[in-house]
């Protein structure tokens, strides 16, 4: 039995990382792929857009009109760097707090979609405590001689 523990401890040890990698690359893709999509149905429908913004979210401190603009550049720009995994952390953090403006914002969230904002809160939180992993532009500068 402890032979089978020991190789066990072993298997993980020598895999660990590459996983971690993969898992990682895999969580900055998922998120990447579902902020850009909802970025992309704004711009592509923005009278709804403007419409929704207007009578239906209730975004705090700034005018609707800033809201849509910069809540649907910010759908399609943090993404961007979160997927290639530019300044990976702070990107992350900037789309972190973006949902949670999102969920406070818009009330019929807390009836359709909360535990989607929920997930995806938590696989930034990830990303923002892991990093992107070796996968990712970070990680090519990171190496990089200056």
């Amino acid at each position: 039995m402890k032979s089978l523990i020991h190789a066990y401890h072993q298997a993980v040890e020598t895999h660990i990382d590459s996983l971690q990698d993969v898992f990682l690359l895999a969580l900055r893709l998922w998120v990447a792929w579902i902020f850009i999509n909802a970025g992309l149905m704004k711009f592509n429908h923005w009278d709804s857009t403007l419409f929704l913004f207007e009578y239906e979210y209730k975004v705090p401190l700034i005018p609707w009109i800033v809201a849509a603009y910069v809540g649907t550049a910010a759908e399609i720009i943090l993404p961007v760097f979160v997927a290639i995994g530019l300044v990976t952390r702070p990107m992350a953090l900037a789309l972190f707090s973006f949902n949670i403006v999102a969920v406070i914002s818009y009330p019929t969230i807390w009836n359709t979609g909360y535990f989607d904002h929920q997930l995806w809160g938590l696989m930034m939180l990830v990303v923002v405590m892991y990093g992107a992993g070796r996968w990712s532009t970070d990680q090519l500068f990171r190496q990089q001689k200056y």
